[in-house]
């Protein structure tokens, strides 16, 4: 993602899908209980906003989705793919200088989100997967390309809802993910 855009705008590809398409997965995966509120309408359709162009079909779709409903930092370190990016040039201190940032509180909106990754080039110096393949892998659960950042943007905004299962803040998951991490 180039910070001279926004997470929301940037994407160039179509979207196919609808904030009732982001709801039925929600169903299916059982990660919505009972009726849909007008919170979660809202937030069905920023996530078919923000995920709905970089899937090209419904399944992709659910996977991304299922990045915000299951976190679990054990799990994501267990996987070689994720001591390929830990082993890199400057991924603990991003670690680091993100888990201060995102300590001191406050939603990581698309704002926000942008500070953050400003910040760390320029306390660090690093650029590229080094810089966010660590951000990525702790905060969405695997290491890629922009679309993850669109999962970790939805992730605050959908810890404030009543999903089932609830979903973990970024602050929740930088903590979760350092404490395995050690």
């Amino acid at each position: 993602m180039s910070l001279d855009e926004s997470p929301e705008s940037s994407a160039a590809e179509i979207n196919r899908f609808t904030a009732e398409d982001v709801a039925s997965i929600l169903r299916e995966r059982g990660w919505l209980a009972g009726e849909l509120s007008p919170a979660q309408a809202v937030w069905c359709e920023h996530a078919a906003s923000l995920l709905g162009p970089h899937a090209a079909e419904r399944s992709a779709l659910a996977e991304l989705l299922g990045l915000v409903f299951h976190y679990d930092a054990r799990e994501i370190l267990a996987r070689v793919d994720s001591h390929a990016v830990l082993s890199r040039y400057g991924a603990r201190e991003v670690l680091r200088e993100l888990a201060l940032l995102l300590l001191e509180g406050g939603s990581v909106t698309s704002d926000r989100f942008k500070e953050i990754v400003n910040h760390l080039k320029t306390k660090l110096a690093i650029r590229g997967r080094e810089l966010f393949h660590p951000i990525r892998l702790a905060l969405a659960g695997r290491a890629g390309e922009g679309e993850l950042d669109r999962v970790i943007l939805l992730l605050d905004e959908a810890a404030e809802l009543s999903f089932a299962p609830p979903v973990k803040s970024a602050r929740a998951r930088i903590l979760e993910f350092c404490a395995a991490l050690d």
